[in-house]
């Protein structure tokens, strides 16, 4: 059946593919994965981090690589398997937290400097992934970083493409494209929270 591309794939979804096997997508044991994590590392603009966010986490493959450029890093995931997994993979670091949510709305509160968005913004619907993109704005704090890599073959269970995403993520208001990577399996841009004008900020704090 061709998925809705107005509904975003649901936590059944995930409980399925983490009930058939322990590594679903073959993140700890494909090339492939290997190589975009390096690819995702090289490509972030900062050697550091202060407080980072990973949506998506799965097992915590990328986020242990994460962690050593954060010093604060919050890894969020809706299956309890893939919890399980990066809860034991991250143990010792206490600057990690890994706790259950999903997008677009389970988001820690305060700001981020850095945002990893891997390969999860195609199994939103076309209004979730909107408030996606609004929400990481939202959380990412001026001069900030947003990271997107996604899968670009054929995927005809995911309710949009990888392509799709990217094209729609240049477009997001706030953003300014720092990098752009592209090749046969994966798509990858690096943006920047662009700072509010000037008359903003000082409207928020009061002065008119």
């Amino acid at each position: 059946m061709t998925p809705d591309p107005a509904i975003s794939l649901g936590p059944e979804h995930f409980d399925r593919l983490w009930a058939s096997e322990d590594d679903p997508w073959g993140l700890e044991s494909s090339w492939y994965e290997d190589r975009k994590r390096a690819v995702v590392l090289g490509a972030l603009p900062e050697p550091r981090y202060r407080r980072g966010l990973e949506p998506g986490c799965a097992g915590g493959a990328l986020s242990e690589l994460l962690a050593a450029r954060c010093a604060e890093l919050h890894c969020l995931d809706i299956a309890e398997p893939a919890l399980a997994r990066a809860r034991a993979r991250l143990a010792g670091r206490q600057h990690v937290r890994v706790t259950r949510g999903g997008v677009p709305d389970d988001l820690p509160d305060g700001l981020f400097d850095l945002v990893v968005v891997s390969e999860i913004a195609y199994y939103l619907g076309t209004p979730d992934r909107g408030r996606l993109w609004r929400n990481l704005v939202a959380a990412l704090e001026p001069g900030g970083t947003l990271l997107a890599v996604h899968w670009l073959r054929e995927a005809p269970e995911y309710p949009v493409t990888g392509d799709r995403v990217h094209d729609e993520l240049a477009d997001v208001d706030g953003l300014e494209r720092l990098v752009e990577h592209r090749e046969a399996d994966f798509r990858l841009d690096v943006l920047v929270r662009v700072p509010p004008p000037a008359r903003s900020v000082a409207l928020r704090a009061g002065v008119r």
